[in-house]
């Protein structure tokens, strides 16, 4: 289905600033487009009213666990350790695939209802967190935890399982798959190299968690004399493919170190003000040139996937840390699950923006809701006024998967259903 979009407002951007204009757009074979293209018959649209509604490019969280959605309050208020190696690490042992996929799909549904038409995971289960994007119609990036000494050796099982999954589901044009190395902690100098290697070679992305707590690098620092991003750097995993989660505990030339190769760090700031880690220092960040994205993490170390939630907490958290109110402004922070992480994942210009050819992933926010009532900034409101529950529908390439608040391509109720039943006999 092709549509035209009237009596919105759009948001958009030039290098300056983000801003909205009062015009039509339309939607062909899963595109935008200013003005229709001249084959295409106007008469065969359909037309979506988006009076009192901004039409803004659908967000993008680029660090999550889709399978933990099942785990949501299942470990809160225990220390980092407690938390991933005696809470979290048992379940996942014991969740069996099905858990997996429903968990995940759960995940879909949630950063669907909140404006979210892309995201970045991380999981653990083979196929199942991109059968269930699949079957929800999200756009996403999928890399399989990795761990080991030796890809090729104890590491290659997850391996295989990442390349097997990429075979069977990258011809789905809204799934891609990256290379991800699990953490510094659990994977070797070695199998950083070799990841390097193959993501040059096959052309994917990397993914990994980064620095992240206090132990990680007091460790790192006593086991190879180096911090996290120093032993990154020195195997050669850090380039502009690169994404890097957390990126908390900075010391030294770690900031110009990931400046200079051009990789994109993701803060957590949920997760990790949750987990006791602290918060990254995004002002030197952005002073270096880093490319800054934001993500919610996983629904055990956030309790939700609500990136509008996530929008608030890092500009507030930050002006109070710095003290300057000029921190982290609205403007900044919607660039960041938008056009910043577009590049960060290779689509600049292709998603995150709303421009002549670029995918139609768009989401539709209520501006008559008393949240965001009176319009005085939309921009703003954005930022500092949406909760999320102002998303009224939302298009992922072209595909409405949710429509004035009801579902699409999602059976909640079966969801609900089938995840309850994963909790009642494994948690």
């Amino acid at each position: 289905m092709n549509y035209k979009i009237i009596n919105g407002a759009i948001l958009k951007s030039d290098p300056e600033k983000l801003y909205t204009l009062s015009e039509d757009l339309f939607v062909v074979d899963g595109k935008v487009y200013e003005n229709l293209p001249e084959d295409v018959k106007e008469e065969e649209l359909e037309i979506v009213d988006a009076a009192h509604h901004l039409v803004m490019p659908g967000l993008i969280n680029l660090h999550t666990h889709a399978y933990m959605t099942v785990l949501r309050n299942y470990a809160d208020d225990v220390d980092f350790d407690e938390w991933l190696f005696k809470r979290v690490m048992p379940v996942e042992d014991r969740l069996p695939q099905e858990g997996a996929y429903w968990s995940s799909f759960l995940a879909c549904m949630e950063m669907v209802r909140t404006g979210t038409t892309c995201f970045n995971d991380m999981h653990m289960f083979r196929g199942q967190s991109a059968r269930a994007a699949a079957d929800a119609g999200v756009r996403a990036f999928i890399g399989r935890g990795l761990v080991g000494e030796d890809l090729y050796v104890d590491g290659a099982s997850r391996f295989e399982d990442c390349l097997e999954e990429q075979k069977e589901w990258e011809s789905s044009k809204l799934l891609k798959f990256v290379l991800a190395p699990h953490a510094i902690y659990s994977c070797s100098a070695k199998l950083y190299e070799q990841v390097a290697r193959e993501a040059e070679e096959r052309h994917m992305l990397k993914h990994t968690h980064l620095s992240e707590s206090d132990v990680e690098v007091a460790n790192c620092l006593e086991k190879y004399g180096k911090t996290p991003v120093e032993f990154l750097r020195d195997t050669g995993f850090l380039d502009e493919k690169t994404i890097l989660a957390h990126c908390v505990k900075m010391q030294g030339e770690d900031i110009s170190i990931i400046a200079e190769a051009g990789s994109t760090v993701v803060t957590n700031p949920a997760s990790n003000a949750k987990l006791g880690n602290g918060f990254a220092p995004l002002h030197k960040f952005a002073e270096s040139g880093v490319n800054l994205c934001l993500a919610t993490d996983g629904t055990s170390s956030n309790n939700t996937l609500n990136l509008f939630r996530e929008m608030n907490l890092v500009s507030l958290i930050h002006k109070g840390l710095a003290g300057d109110s000029t921190m982290l402004p609205a403007d900044q922070v919607v660039r960041m699950v938008t056009e910043n992480a577009a590049a960060a994942v290779g689509m600049k210009d292709q998603i995150g923006t709303i421009r002549d050819g670029a995918n139609a992933d768009l989401i539709f926010i209520d501006l008559n809701e008393p949240s965001m009532f009176p319009n005085n900034n939309i921009v703003s409101s954005l930022c500092y006024s949406a909760n999320g529950s102002e998303v009224d529908s939302v298009m992922i390439d072209g595909r409405f998967v949710m429509r004035k608040r009801e579902f699409v391509t999602m059976d909640g109720e079966r969801v609900r259903f089938e995840v309850q039943r994963i909790v009642d006999k494994y948690l």
